[in-house]
């Protein structure tokens, strides 16, 4: 025979097993409003939030007066659900939603930090290379112009000086040249770094 201290104390935990119920509940239900769930989950989430009510039910009830089911029990059970539903319903779902909006402001501040301080700096980084880079290939194709207008009269007076000796070594060299096939390798090398220039930049 179970003491009457006892039973009051197994009714309390009950009591409070029907609130925290109320609260699993609501908490679930608004969860599920608000990421909106597959209408085919919530069966199955439904199903989940009862098995765990009646393990979290039968679990207090154990550690209260080692699982005997009286009476009070499912009065103490019936009274918190209904205490809840009645006092504590709508402000559990205010903070319930108030959370959620906290996580998605966070979660949008969080993103947006990384977009400032990670993903544009690169970007802009990026863009700022490819100027450089755009920058002195210009700069070098000019100077190498102006290069190559500087170099040219000695140049051609050299060829000019240098003609009657060039020429027969040329007629020399001129087909062992044309088997290696520079120009056709070096035709190759020019096409291959201009489709890499273009793909980068």
């Amino acid at each position: 025979m179970t003491s009457l201290s006892l039973q009051f104390f197994t009714m309390g935990m009950m009591l409070l097993s029907g609130i925290g119920m109320g609260v699993i509940f609501d908490g679930y239900r608004v969860v599920s409003n608000e990421l909106r769930f597959p209408r085919w989950t919530l069966p199955v989430l439904d199903m989940v939030y009862w098995l765990a009510a009646a393990l979290l039910v039968f679990r207090v009830l154990y550690a209260s007066n080692y699982g005997e089911v009286r009476a009070y029990v499912f009065i103490g059970l019936l009274f918190g659900v209904l205490s809840y539903y009645w006092l504590l319903s709508r402000p559990v779902i205010r903070i319930v939603k108030w959370v959620i909006e906290a996580v998605r402001a966070l979660i949008r501040f969080t993103v947006r930090t990384f977009e400032l301080l990670i993903v544009k700096p690169i970007i802009l980084l990026y863009r700022l290379v490819r100027v450089l880079i755009g920058f002195g290939t210009a700069l070098t194709i000019f100077l190498l112009k102006i290069v190559l207008q500087l170099v040219r009269p000695f140049w051609l007076l050299l060829r000019f000086l240098l003609g009657p000796l060039i020429r027969p070594l040329w007629r020399w060299l001129g087909p062992k040249l044309a088997s290696l096939k520079f120009k056709e390798r070096w035709d190759k090398l020019q096409s291959g770094v201009i489709k890499l220039w273009k793909r980068l930049f």
